[in-house]
């Protein structure tokens, strides 16, 4: 094993601080995992919501899979919800003497599309609530939290992409991850995979997916980078006192414990803002009570910004639905609306030629002094069904690379401002150096009009 390519992200550590990069482009995203497999020399310990079988995702299983026959021990948890089409991969990953898979709130019924129904009817309340989380983990000594899971939209590799973020840990921090994934990794909603399919025909290595003939664009990308420590020392770190990662337990998503940990520690944070509030959320479902908050903070003088999906950018158009019925009551209170466009205006950043977008980022900024990087949306999902997580910190200069982020993504030529021109909303863009304004709902067809629309009217909205 060639532990030397670990060295380098320990050499600038700061005793005491936690090391903090934030990572917003996508390939990096991609370069920085699998550089971080490569260079592991004791563990990985992996969680995700969606990892995808799919190029980058099985690029990223091949590499896993290489660091293990190296000697590397790997645990990777997954949210059983995307497992179905997968279970042989897995069975032959889990398989190998230095991997075990587990999965989280998973079906009993593993075997017959009509038992899994029959009992996802019995569970159907249970089953809607899941592990959200998203986190990397490397020898104990570096990890990647934040809203990206594992897929090629995530990564530049789809057709449209999502625009998202992630945050690199160096130092204390990474601790506080790792304690996060052993709370889930022994909860009692999580099951190992071979113990789900005890009648299994037996799988090996063979049966898994491989990436090894795909994606040389991608592993081009992740080669200018050369090691993790490289890739580290490639763009300022941030060194932090104040840093906090954060999770749910796992218990919420099981139904057992109805308190909402994340909400309670990062509400008192946005309503402590007392100049600014900048708010990105793929999906934005304030409520009632959300709505109010939000107001009051304009009412003492704060500037609320809020960046969510258009409706034509959106990968669920229920919960636009949703969050149609308050986009009034924000602007008569003089929030700031964007909502992020599908197409005009952005750069062709992926390696593949895609051009459409889909914002994923979930994060927030307060008087660009302390800020929040995660999986958590504001919607009332994240805040009362899933289990969430996501860093946490107090520094100016993080907060105001953060803000500049959030900044660039709500420019007019990537999103549009929504403004009201009496009862009637009205969405602004430029592209050309014109400004564009429209009346209805951009570059949305009728059907997404449609299920939007139909949705405002439904009693769903704690269920998205």
């Amino acid at each position: 094993m060639n532990t030397a390519i670990a060295r380098p992200a320990d050499r600038d550590v700061r005793p005491g601080l936690s090391g903090l990069r934030l990572i917003p482009d996508n390939c990096d995203a991609f370069a920085a995992r699998v550089l971080a497999a490569r260079s592991a020399v004791r563990s990985l310990d992996l969680m995700y919501y969606l990892w995808h079988d799919d190029r980058t995702g099985r690029l990223m299983l091949d590499e896993v899979t290489r660091a293990a026959d190296r000697g590397v021990r790997v645990r990777l948890l997954l949210d059983d919800i995307n497992t179905r089409a997968s279970e042989n991969a897995y069975l032959a990953l889990d398989s190998h003497p230095n991997i075990e898979l587990r999965l989280f709130n998973p079906t009993s019924a593993r075997n017959g599309n009509l038992l899994r129904w029959l009992e996802m009817a019995a569970r159907l309340f249970a089953l809607t609530r899941r592990m959200h989380n998203k986190a990397w983990i490397m020898d104990g000594k570096l990890a990647i939290v934040g809203g990206r899971n594992v897929g090629d939209a995530y990564f530049d590799a789809a057709d449209t992409n999502f625009r998202d973020l992630d945050m690199l840990l160096i130092g204390p921090a990474v601790d506080q991850t790792a304690a996060i994934f052993e709370d889930f990794w022994a909860a009692a909603a999580t099951s190992p995979v071979r113990a789900l399919n005890p009648d299994a025909t037996p799988v090996s290595r063979s049966d898994l997916p491989t990436g090894s003939d795909l994606g040389n664009e991608l592993l081009t990308e992740v080669g200018k980078h050369g090691s993790i420590g490289e890739f580290i020392a490639a763009d300022s770190i941030h060194w932090v006192n104040e840093v906090r990662v954060i999770a749910d337990p796992p218990e919420k998503a099981t139904g057992k414990k109805r308190r909402n940990w994340l909400t309670r520690e990062l509400l008192p944070l946005i309503k402590s803002a007392r100049q600014s509030l900048a708010i990105v959320s793929p999906y934005f479902i304030p409520g009632r009570n959300g709505t109010r908050i939000l107001a009051n903070l304009v009412r003492g003088g704060v500037d609320v910004a809020i960046l969510t999906n258009s409706l034509a950018a959106t990968d669920v158009a229920a919960a636009h639905g949703a969050y149609a019925n308050y986009r009034r009551a924000l602007l008569r209170a003089g929030v700031r609306l964007f909502e992020l466009q599908p197409f005009h205006g952005k750069p062709n950043i992926s390696v593949f030629g895609s051009k459409g977008a889909s914002l994923h980022t979930k994060a927030f900024v307060v008087d660009n002094k302390a800020g929040f990087v995660g999986s958590f949306n504001f919607d009332p999902r994240s805040v009362s069904l899933n289990a969430e997580m996501g860093v946490l910190f107090e520094d100016e200069a993080l907060a105001a690379e953060l803000a500049c982020i959030i900044h660039r993504e709500r420019s007019p030529r990537t999103s549009y401002r929504l403004s009201l021109s009496g009862p009637r909303l009205t969405w602004e863009a430029r592209a050309n150096g014109r400004t564009r304004r429209l009346h209805r709902e951009p570059e949305a067809g009728f059907v997404r009009r449609l299920l939007a629309g139909i949705v405002r009217f439904l009693p769903i909205e704690s269920q998205l």
